[in-house]
């Protein structure tokens, strides 16, 4: 299987391109670049879209823009490729790139996404003992998170960055790309002023 897999959740997307579950080549880049650096991976290995079989998308949650550009990323290419496709939780991702590995994403208004998945202020995370905080709410916390007894690596670190090749890795089942939901967790804030 030749799979194409990114996640735009994040201020960092990613991208990747498995032949068989071997990366034939990753990136980050922005959320809004997604397409070109689709586009510069597939040039860079001589692959064509035609020849793609699947496509792994990053659900969530995140950013309530990233998000639904990652989707309707994938949601395109399905459509003009008759590709089936898979989403994959960002946190689930995260929590892949080590062992014991506690998945923290900024959900800005003074909150974090931690698996369930939930919205909580960073003070209020119930961390497991000796947890490996990752992710770009653990980088934005750190002070806070190594205070509750958590380590966060160094902020270069690419345990911060939700690696396309892992989502690739722990997809399951693909299917039609307007199948594939987002995970939000809160409402959008267009939502919560309208409503207001």
């Amino acid at each position: 299987m030749l799979i194409l897999a990114f996640d735009t959740a994040t201020d960092i997307a990613t991208c990747a391109l498995l032949s068989d579950g071997v990366s034939l080549g990753e990136s980050t880049t922005r959320p809004q670049a997604l397409l070109a650096e689709v586009d510069r991976i597939l040039g860079a290995v001589g692959v064509s879209p035609a020849e793609l079989t699947g496509i792994v998308v990053g659900t969530g949650p995140g950013s309530f823009t990233g998000t639904r550009i990652g989707l309707s990323v994938a949601r395109g290419l399905s459509l003009s490729l008759d590709l089936p496709v898979a989403g994959v939780s960002t946190l689930d991702a995260l929590a892949a790139a080590a062992p014991g590995a506690y998945p923290v994403i900024d959900a800005r208004r003074g909150e974090v996404f931690v698996p369930g998945p939930h919205a909580v202020r960073p003070d209020e995370v119930d961390l497991p003992s000796a947890a490996l905080c990752v992710g770009d709410g653990a980088r934005r916390y750190r002070d806070l998170l190594v205070e509750r007894g958590g380590e966060v690596p160094p902020n270069g670190s690419e345990l911060h960055v939700p690696r396309a090749s892992l989502h690739a890795s722990l997809a399951s089942t693909f299917g039609p790309g307007d199948s594939v939901l987002p995970v939000y967790v809160r409402a959008p804030d267009a939502e919560r002023w309208v409503a207001a």
